[in-house]
């Protein structure tokens, strides 16, 4: 997932870079008490990726992957929007794949031969703050959307603006958001100009001798099918970022049938260089 994020507004800003999620997250805030709001999202995004890193042994995600029940209301709340988005993308987004993505992860990063080769079917329960599964969950498609989220809640607030990048994954922009081109080009592919939340999902990335970290749970298909795809949601950047999973994984005309039923949401689908937005999606685009 790829994206470069340009701020346009003149008007004074502070911005902070760190590292979360193996990515860098970039806050920019502007207002009333801008650095110990800066301080407070911080901590935030640490504090959640902590209790939601599947590959930390201490969390969370990692405690119910490996006792098969947890009880925390941010996993809660993951696992209630991931049902959620299985049943209305017939399984094409499923959370039941924790053993395939961790031993995909392996293979990407060397520390496996071979890729994973078959899916396990499984079920998760939630009620309230408490999960049930019988096998791992891949909560990553997610995760990082949910945890943008939260940290802009706690960025801004009363006399404050401001926005959140995580690696991509961006809540509320301000400013003119560009989308960094798959081909190596230093101009971006399109520039943004909306307030709604931002993801983009592409395999160039991650990847090893034609392999990405993207897949199909309904097909039992590894890899994008696209050069990218970029999606705009209204209604948080969770949900961006899940859709934006969901639409690299499917044929072009397949993605864009599937965003035409959702509403607030638009999209551009990039297949061997040709461009395939939605209805709605130029009204996002910046004009100049």
């Amino acid at each position: 997932m790829s994206l470069t994020s340009k701020i346009v507004s003149q008007r004074e800003r502070r911005t902070r870079r760190f590292k979360c999620c193996d990515t860098t997250f970039e806050l920019h805030v502007q207002g009333w008490k801008s650095d110990r709001a800066m301080n407070r999202a911080e901590e935030t995004a640490r504090t959640l990726e902590r209790q939601l890193n599947a590959f930390n042994e201490d969390s969370a995600v990692a405690k119910l992957n490996r006792t098969g029940e947890v009880t925390n209301h941010h996993v809660a709340r993951l696992v209630h929007r991931g049902l959620e988005y299985c049943d209305r993308t017939d399984g094409t987004f499923d959370i039941v794949n924790g053993r395939f993505e961790h031993d995909l992860k392996a293979y990407l990063q060397r520390d496996r031969d071979t890729p994973p080769d078959s899916f396990e079917p499984g079920e998760v329960r939630v009620s309230g703050s408490r999960v049930t599964a019988d096998v791992p969950l891949d909560l990553n498609g997610l995760a990082k959307g949910y945890i943008v989220d939260r940290v802009y809640d706690t960025l801004t607030g009363l006399g404050r603006d401001g926005f959140v990048d995580g690696g991509g994954d961006i809540a509320h922009p301000t400013g003119a958001v560009g989308i960094e081109s798959p081909y190596g080009d230093s101009k971006p592919l399109k520039t943004l100009d909306t307030r709604w939340n931002v993801a983009t999902s592409a395999g160039y990335n991650r990847h090893r001798d034609g392999t990405d970290h993207i897949y199909n749970p309904g097909t039992e298909r590894i890899g994008s099918r696209h050069d990218l795809v970029t999606v705009v949601a209204e209604r948080d950047c969770m949900e961006a970022d899940a859709l934006a999973t969901t639409l690299a994984v499917l044929p072009t005309d397949d993605a864009l049938a599937q965003i035409a039923e959702w509403d607030g949401v638009e999209a551009l689908v990039v297949h061997d260089g040709v461009f395939n937005p939605t209805e709605g999606f130029t009204e996002h685009v910046s004009e100049y």
